[in-house]
């Protein structure tokens, strides 16, 4: 058996890839995270398969689920939301299954910052206005952050940012990027992004504090600051350039 972990997308039940959805559907087991992942999803796997929230499960729980599912000899869909690439408590779940010699596999997802930036209708690199995106979070009581990547140090490149998990600290986030993007930068908030409950703010860093609480979003929600989020003056990429000598590689 393998154990697939499958990301489910930012929401949407039809964000899911088609590679996804076709994992799904041949996975006796099903442990997905009831509190992020559309139940519409649930709709792929067999009929008779066996569905396991994991929303009030910790990690020994899981990977005792994973274990049982191995010696019964069925494949496992591990769906996640989003991408597991980032954000995904995966990683420590591959150390384990590492450990117990269960292989697996990864099938990548659509991530919540790209739905976010579609929400958005915006392209997060513009050509001489910004060529750098940094997906991050804030430090927090549970998890710090590794040394050198904080907001404070991420903020001096000028780089678009965007904070996963950072909602109910918007007010940490303001004051921490101030000095460096300024209280004209853009910003934007897209909560619930794919889903029909979508919300989305455009502001900058001097009001989208306000319009967060305003809105009441603390959690499910992205924020992104940049100079990209508003550029409407730059160049043509040279990608279209009909100058471009598209006989060179």
């Amino acid at each position: 058996m393998t154990v697939y972990f499958i990301g489910a997308g930012p929401g949407a039940a039809d964000l899911i890839t088609v590679r996804g959805a076709r994992t799904l559907a041949r996975c006796g087991v099903c442990l997905y995270a009831g509190s992020l992942v559309p139940r519409e999803l649930l709709a792929e796997c067999p009929p008779d398969a066996r569905l396991v929230d994991t929303a009030d499960l910790d990690l020994d729980r899981i990977v005792t689920e994973i274990v049982r599912a191995h010696e019964d000899g069925h494949d496992v869909a591990r769906l996640h939301s989003g991408d597991p690439s980032v954000f995904s408590a995966v990683a420590e779940q591959m150390r384990r299954l590492d450990a117990e010699g269960i292989p697996y596999e990864v099938v990548p997802g659509v991530p919540a910052f790209a739905a976010a930036a579609a929400a958005l209708k915006r392209e997060l690199t513009v050509p001489t206005v910004g060529q750098t995106v940094i997906l991050t979070r804030i430090a927090q009581q549970a998890t710090p952050m590794p040394e050198g990547e904080d907001l404070a140090t991420l903020g001096r490149s000028g780089a678009l940012l965007v904070l996963h998990l950072a909602a109910r600290y918007v007010d940490r986030v303001v004051s921490e990027l101030l000095p460096h993007y300024g209280a004209d930068c853009p910003a934007a908030v897209v909560a619930m992004a794919s889903r029909p409950d979508e919300v989305v703010l455009r502001g900058t860093l001097d009001d989208i504090a306000s319009q967060m609480k305003t809105a009441g979003i603390t959690k499910t929600a992205v924020i992104l600051v940049g100079r990209t989020l508003a550029a409407t003056q730059f160049r043509d990429s040279h990608l279209y350039d009909p100058a471009r000598d598209r006989h060179v590689c």
